[in-house]
């Protein structure tokens, strides 16, 4: 007969529920918690703790809505990040950010998978999935991100055995998995190359490390995902189910219910700045050829 001391236990853990209801990764939901920020049905949340969606709660004393991460319904965007945007969700400097444009949810959020750089553009997903954000980031799980580079100076055969081979770089060792020569002329070329991380300005510090400067630099693969050829910069594109299975199966995550687009959701032009960023896409010229796997 079952007692109370050996009754399985109820719910899940708390902090997978707060990042499947999209308010950020894991790790930093363990963290709330430890800081007393999270409230379950009026008491103070410990690690460990576990909850259902019939269970109240807050965070800095603010209601969190589980409906959706009950349904289980994973979204997940591409956005085509224009250079002269921050990836945070507010500037102190009134600088535009990766935020502004994206759509609203209704009792979560769009968590970032990874980051760009100021001068970065390219390729940017987001999702309402924190395990999906999470996983995907994490060094571990090796998702290769590639990126189009514009590289001035000479680039000799030994430089990119260095940058095959690794190269120390102050946060360590770094390196990159494929370089593919796409062609230019002059002081300016173009490559396509690989990382397994997603560290501050790695492919910048690895091409300057060997005395070549970036002078352009965008992002045109994540994972299994390849930024689309008519996704303009500054729009964004709900990305389909089979695509978002195939991101999730990268790391081992099952397939979830996706979100049941209207057809002029598919594609969202945003509204052009008043003020122009630099580097429009009249302006990646000549533009680099797009690898496929």
């Amino acid at each position: 007969m079952t007692t109370e001391d050996t009754l399985p236990p109820q719910g899940e853990k708390l902090q997978k529920i707060l990042a499947g209801a999209g308010l950020g990764s894991r790790r930093e939901m363990e963290r709330w918690i430890s800081e007393g920020r999270v409230l379950v049905n009026g008491e103070k949340a410990t690690l460990g703790d576990r909850a259902s969606r019939f269970d109240s709660v807050t965070v800095d004393g603010r209601p969190v809505k589980l409906d959706a991460y009950a349904a289980g319904i994973r979204r997940v965007i591409a956005y085509n990040k224009p250079e002269g945007e921050i990836c945070t969700r507010s500037d102190k400097e009134g600088r535009p950010t990766v935020f502004d444009k994206l759509p609203k949810l209704k009792g979560e959020r769009w968590i970032s998978i990874g980051r760009l750089d100021l001068n970065t553009s390219g390729l940017l997903m987001f999702t309402n999935d924190g395990e999906l954000a999470s996983r995907l980031m994490h060094p571990s799980n090796t998702v290769e991100r590639e990126y189009a580079v514009r590289v001035m100076g000479a680039v000799t055969p030994q430089k990119v055995k260095n940058l095959f081979e690794g190269v120390e770089l102050e946060d360590g060792m770094a390196r990159f998995t494929d370089i593919v020569d796409s062609g230019g002329t002059g002081i300016n070329h173009w490559f396509h190359v690989c990382i397994l991380e997603g560290r501050n300005r790695e492919v910048r510090r690895l091409w300057e490390s060997q005395d070549l400067k970036v002078s352009r630099l965008k992002r045109v693969r994540f994972g299994s995902m390849i930024i689309p050829d008519h996704l303009r910069q500054g729009q964004f594109q709900e990305l389909e189910k089979q695509d978002i299975d195939a991101l999730a199966a990268l790391v081992d995550l099952p397939p979830a219910p996706s979100f049941h687009k209207k057809p002029q959701d598919r594609l969202k032009k945003n509204e052009v700045q008043a003020k122009k960023v630099k580097g429009s896409a009249r302006r990646f010229s000549p533009h680099p050829k797009k690898r496929t796997r």
